[in-house]
């Protein structure tokens, strides 16, 4: 998916929300997006950080985004119902839902885990993207073709030591992914499908590994356009697949 060059206008007069917009893979993808002329919904916790991506979308003179303050672990039910009912009463619709937002603490043995900490992992990693998502599925239906992009990672296709609840939300993710897929194919244009964006030089992956030198990793900019091309039509059909940002070579044709 590497080889993946996208049109200027690939996303014009798209609506696309993206968790976890203030930084890192989601911050350049939200980026990315309003440059190829999507109304870009910015999700995250920060909201100075959030503010900063705003401002420098609004100074390139791409579509003026939407902001959208969001603590995932504190997000229940009723809260995102109110979130879908206003994006449904502001654009109508929802074009692409990307989920980047991941939390991460920490490497530990199964043994020495904090069931505290289990929990938080597991309702920002798994539990939050269900809840938007469901809550959305109505937007996402009144597109012309929806788009739900679960952003995963390799432990959640085959879990390794020390990653304990988050190679266990991962693998969540991959089932909910699947699931949605099969649900939604053949009654509705939505596709459904998730991507690991693989080793990459963000601030969480310094704080996992301190000893890496991150200049030996690919940077968040160069690995979105995987990303656009899910959320956008070039993908149109394709459904249900566990994809790879950093694949060489072309996308996968859809069927």
């Amino acid at each position: 998916m590497q080889d993946y060059q996208p049109r200027p206008d690939l996303l014009h007069d798209r609506v696309i929300l993206i968790t976890g917009a203030a930084e890192g893979i989601g911050r350049a993808l939200a980026l990315a997006c309003a440059k190829h002329g999507a109304t870009v919904v910015l999700s995250g916790f920060r909201e100075k950080a959030l503010e900063a991506v705003y401002d420098q979308i609004v100074a390139a003179g791409w579509p003026e985004p939407a902001s959208l303050p969001l603590n995932l672990e504190k997000a229940d039910e009723p809260l995102m119902l109110g979130i879908a009912t206003t994006l449904g009463d502001e654009f109508g619709r929802l074009d692409g839902l990307a989920h980047t937002a991941q939390y991460i603490p920490f490497l530990s043995r199964i043994d020495d885990y904090d069931a505290e900490q289990w929990e938080k992992v597991l309702r920002i990693n798994l539990t939050a993207p269900f809840l938007l998502t469901q809550a959305c599925l109505p937007l996402l239906r009144a597109a012309e073709a929806g788009s739900v992009l679960f952003q995963s990672d390799r432990v959640g296709r085959r879990a390794l030591a020390y990653w304990g609840a988050f190679a266990a939300a991962m693998s969540g993710i991959e089932a909910l992914m699947q699931t949605l897929a099969e649900e939604t194919e053949g009654n509705s244009r939505i596709r459904v499908n998730s991507i690991d964006p693989g080793a990459v030089r963000t601030a969480q992956r310094r704080e996992l590994y301190p000893a890496e030198d991150p200049n030996t990793l690919p940077t968040a900019d160069s690995i979105v356009n995987a990303y656009l091309y899910l959320l956008g039509p070039d993908s149109r059909g394709l459904s249900g697949q566990a994809l790879s940002a950093q694949t060489p070579g072309a996308p996968p044709r859809p069927a």
